[in-house]
């Protein structure tokens, strides 16, 4: 069977040995065989003498353990990897005896795969997939999955997709198998046509009426082969098939309505495409979609782990961005940028009340300063009985000098400040907050120009301060008088109780309080105050709401981690299951990296699924917390949804890496045998 030239496959004492030490079982010995391009040759043997493992050294499934093998006179030891997967699928078609369909896709969708992993573009798959189930008579099948079909019909796709790269060398283990004999007519014609076309035909069967249609026989036993003879009977068969193949337009020929049933268009080489690097994402997705979606209720369950994970994480980020923007406005309203000076060492000192060199001096000697924007002298608040009328209320006196509104940050509702001079005279004046006048005026009506008592003092309304929502800010009801009537007329002191400085705009609130500490201390003779600068405090309960927060996140990451565990231990679930997927996928050419791509992108885009949802129903959750309970406060940022898909991207990486590990590892062979 030799020619001058090269065969196609030559097989030079080849071994296959499975274990190792006195476990090992050597299933091929010495194997010698030479086969040429367009022969039809029948493998045959009983169950256990090597026939399959055969065919898989063959085919590129399997390595031999010893000796050498051959294709087109290129040693098959000598490719990687990918090199074979490369010749798989380039160069052989296979037809199995369980057909080995992927269930979730449609016959079209089947018998496309080969040319998705050869890189063809999308157009040209879909005409020739559709043109080979035409003419192998499933025209009207293109939409329907293997579960609806019959076993025959199943075989012709598995036949059509055998010849969606070409098929220059189809290896048929065992094609009729597992079908009824008018069914196994049909496909051993159909190889006969194939064969009388040019493709080069190897069966693996142990039944001589399938060998019969060979026109060489290999006949092996125990691993060894025993026997090789041409087919007596081949002639006999042949003319048939022969005759309408000799009629017909060659296997490069355009599809046409006059072809046979198995001609094919030669197949689109491309350079590009899974090949040549990553495969376009469309086409990743896809296959990863089809994938999810053909098992929606294991998805779901995979997606729910990561849905609850981003959802407690974006919520309580949101919740926690709420409740520190409300802080730091409160903190803002009260007044910003300001240090106020008090007696004693600080606010818990029981002998601050004795200290009396808090003077209206020192209030001049800081207005000085370049730092300072305004200040204002204080005594209180002290509460006063305020009447008016008939109605009376208990109420908050403050001794504010002239600057005070500006100092404090406070706002005029109507009416007029005090100024210097009125300061300067003890001029019994008031301006009233808005709750108080709501208290002492129920019934509306211009204040200004009214008198009040605060107990027996009567004081003259000249305006109305708008009183600040906030949580540092008392609710108590205010009256501001000037300091110095307060100190005559109600205190009967000279000294001071604070100071209030507003530092100007852009300097830094530090080295004014530090400059401030100084001034006094030198004009004290001793450090016998303390200071309380409001820009510490709003530092202070920011890095303490940042915390919060954190905190608050780190418990909620916790269930996005297990979500992720649960996402490993699904998807290394489904590799077990899909090990027959993989192994077909890895027989009709797909590499390693193909492999671990396809399931690295499921389960990011199981992760990414579950993260849009997570999104959305914390979303919808903050709508109702606002809704409901409008005092918590909900804030959603623009940072928190792309820390949100960041997470679920690293999470579905992360937890689908060992995965797809484990399934890109898996051997074509070892893969294909398992049920």
């Amino acid at each position: 069977m030799t020619s001058a030239a090269a065969p196609l496959l030559r097989l030079t004492g080849v071994s296959r040995t499975f274990g190792e030490g006195v476990s090992a079982v050597t299933v091929l010995r010495d194997v010698e065989l030479e086969i040429e391009r367009g022969e039809m040759v029948a493998i045959m043997g009983p169950s256990g003498s090597g026939k399959s493992t055969l065919m898989n050294v063959l085919g590129c499934l399997d390595r031999a353990s010893g000796g050498r093998y051959e294709i087109d006179g290129q040693d098959v030891a000598s490719l990687s990897d990918d090199a074979l997967a490369a010749r798989r699928r380039e160069s052989f078609g296979f037809i199995f005896q369980r057909y080995h369909l992927m269930g979730h896709l449609t016959a079209q969708g089947n018998v496309e795969v080969p040319a998705v992993y050869a890189g063809t573009p999308k157009a040209i798959r879909a005409s020739r997939s559709a043109a080979l189930l035409e003419r192998l008579g499933l025209g009207g099948h293109l939409s329907h999955r293997p579960s609806q079909m019959s076993g025959g019909q199943q075989q012709r796709v598995s036949i059509a997709r055998a010849l969606m790269n070409g098929g220059d060398i189809i290896l048929a283990d065992e094609p009729t198998g597992a079908l009824d004999s008018h069914s196994g007519l049909e496909v051993m014609q159909i190889l006969r046509e194939l064969h009388a076309r040019g493709h080069t035909i190897i069966l693996v069967t142990h039944d001589p009426g399938v060998a019969a249609w060979a026109q060489r026989v290999i006949e092996i036993a125990d691993g060894r082969i025993v026997r090789d003879r041409v087919n007596d009977t081949h002639q006999a068969t042949l003319t048939d098939a022969t005759a309408r193949a000799q009629c017909a337009p060659s296997r490069n020929d355009n599809l046409d309505g006059r072809t046979p049933i198995v001609a094919t268009t030669e197949p689109h080489r491309s350079s590009t495409g899974w090949m040549s690097g990553w495969p376009t994402f469309s086409e990743s997705l896809s296959m990863a979609w089809h994938a999810l979606a053909s098992h929606r209720l294991r998805t779901g369950l995979t997606m729910l782990g990561i849905i609850i994970g981003i959802t407690s994480v974006v919520s309580l980020s949101a919740i926690g961005e709420g409740t520190k923007r409300r802080v730091l406005n409160d903190i803002g309203n009260i007044a910003p940028n300001t240090i106020t000076v008090l007696r004693g060492k600080d606010f818990n000192d029981d002998k601050a009340a004795e200290i009396r060199t808090l003077l209206p001096r020192d209030a001049a000697l800081l207005a000085a300063q370049p730092y300072t924007d305004s200040v204002t002298p204080q005594l209180g608040p002290r509460t006063a009985r305020m009447r008016f009328g008939r109605l009376d209320t208990d109420a908050q006196v403050h001794g504010e000098g002239a600057d005070f509104m500006r100092a404090n940050g406070l706002k005029l509702a109507r009416g007029r400040s005090f100024d210097a001079s009125e300061v300067e005279r003890q001029a019994q004046v008031a301006l009233l907050g808005e709750n108080t006048l709501k208290k002492l005026m129920p019934n509306g009506g211009d204040p200004v120009g009214q008198i009040v008592l605060a107990g027996s003092l009567p004081l003259r309304i000249i305006g109305v301060v708008r009183d600040r929502s906030s949580m540092f800010v008392s609710r108590s009801l205010n009256v501001y008088v000037p300091w110095t009537t307060v100190a005559s007329r109600l205190a009967g002191q000279q000294h001071l109780e604070s100071i209030t400085v507003r530092i100007l705009d852009g300097h830094p609130p530090a080295a004014a309080e530090a400059a401030i500490i100084r001034v006094l201390t030198r004009a004290h003779g001793q450090k016998d105050f303390f200071t309380f600068n409001m820009d510490t405090i709003v530092k202070s309960i920011s890095r303490t709401s940042q915390m919060l927060t954190l905190l608050l996140s780190f418990v909620a990451l916790i269930s996005l981690v297990v979500g992720g565990i649960g996402v490993m231990n699904i998807m290394l679930v489904s590799v077990t299951e899909r090990t027959r997927e993989i192994g077909i996928r890895r027989a009709i050419g797909a590499r390693r990296q193909d492999i671990l791509r396809q399931f690295l992108i499921e389960a990011v885009l199981v992760c990414l699924m579950g993260g849009a949802v997570g999104v959305a129903l914390s979303y919808a959750i903050g709508w109702l917390v606002a809704t409901f309970v409008p005092q918590v406060a909900v804030v959603f940022s623009a940072r928190t949804f792309t820390a949100a898909v960041a997470c679920a991207c690293v999470i579905g990486v992360v937890s689908g890496w060992w995965p797809a590990r484990s399934a890109a590892r898996l051997d074509p062979v070892d893969a294909l045998a398992r049920e």
